[in-house]
């Protein structure tokens, strides 16, 4: 693997379905283990909610965010048993920053699921009954998407909350606001506005008290040092400090999702094959607008875990 310079990605938000990670449980009872102690340490059904839906309670984000880190994780353990594998740099969209912090060795698995459960719970609760929204706008820049969102400013909070793609960005904050914002990129021309079913106004200063709270938990949790590199969302760096990786957790409940930066970051760091974990293939469908050249495989369901074992052992 001398000539492969590997990352590993992990998916946020959005990605998770009913049945999802099952058949890496049925594999390996040390997964179902993680899971059922999950659930009787925080008096929850996680597991069930995973295994049989109702969909709606899956949406839920206190519930959302530790099954697609559980699934990531399970899918990259379940690789890292049958081929010795490590990554050059790991990263994660919004959420998917804890499931990098598992893979680099900062989190223990157990702790991890936990922070999401509570960062889930928070993001909610952190929004004091005022009226939100988020929309994904497509076609603009992020130059026109900044400009415009500080001009609707005056109508309400808005601001950029992820840089998906060079052609799609996500904005986030007061109903007033975001509204205000699409009715002006609209006018700038952008391709298509799709406005978003979410439970909050996530990376958004509305939710800055879930940030304070996730602090605290985050105070209690211990956090281990690292060689691996975590390239964060808040600045597309690598950190590998862990007061620092903590700083940059809490910041980033707040702030924009700089995934573009992060993903041209380590391509330009000589990342020639990037894998990601998880449900679906979300971030490899944004990897192709951001890079079409750059090497991505994804392990959703068990049956994934063979093409990558075979491609790599064929860049060996």
């Amino acid at each position: 693997m001398n000539n492969l310079k590997i990352a590993f990605l992990f998916p946020g938000q959005g990605a998770q379905y009913v049945s999802m990670g099952l058949d890496f449980i049925e594999q390996d009872p040390e997964l179902k283990k993680i899971l059922t102690d999950f659930d009787s340490k925080n008096n929850t059904n996680l597991f069930e909610i995973m295994k049989n839906g109702p969909e709606e309670k899956l949406k839920e984000t206190r519930f959302t965010q530790p099954a697609i880190l559980f699934h990531s994780i399970a899918a990259m353990k379940t690789l890292q048993n049958k081929i010795d594998i490590k990554p050059d740099f790991v990263a994660g969209h919004s959420l998917g920053e804890f499931s990098a912090l598992v893979a680099n060795g900062v989190l223990d698995f157990p702790d991890a699921l936990y922070l999401v459960h509570k960062r889930g719970e928070y993001m909610i609760k952190a929004n004091d009954g005022s009226e939100f929204a988020m929309a994904a706008i497509i076609g603009a820049s992020k130059e026109v998407i900044k400009e415009k969102c500080e001009l609707a400013s005056e109508a309400g909070i808005v601001v950029p909350a992820n840089f998906n793609t060079p052609v799609q960005t996500v904005i986030s904050g007061s109903k007033a606001g975001v509204e205000k914002a699409c009715e002006l990129l609209s006018e700038a021309g952008a391709k298509r506005i799709v406005p978003l079913v979410v439970g909050g106004p996530f990376h958004s200063p509305m939710i800055s008290k879930a940030s304070e709270w996730l602090t605290k938990e985050m105070n209690n949790i211990h956090f281990n040092s690292t060689t691996i590199p975590v390239v964060s969302n808040v600045d597309a760096k690598p950190a590998t400090d862990p007061e620092k990786i903590k700083q940059n957790l809490a910041e980033q409940v707040t702030s924009s999702v700089l995934w573009v930066d992060c993903v041209e970051y380590m391509i330009n760091q000589g990342v020639n094959l990037f894998i990601e974990f998880g449900p679906q293939k979300v971030l490899s469908g944004m990897m192709r607008k951001i890079d079409k050249k750059a090497k991505i495989l994804n392990i959703d369901k068990i049956t994934d875990v063979q093409k990558v074992i075979n491609y790599v052992n064929e860049q060996v």
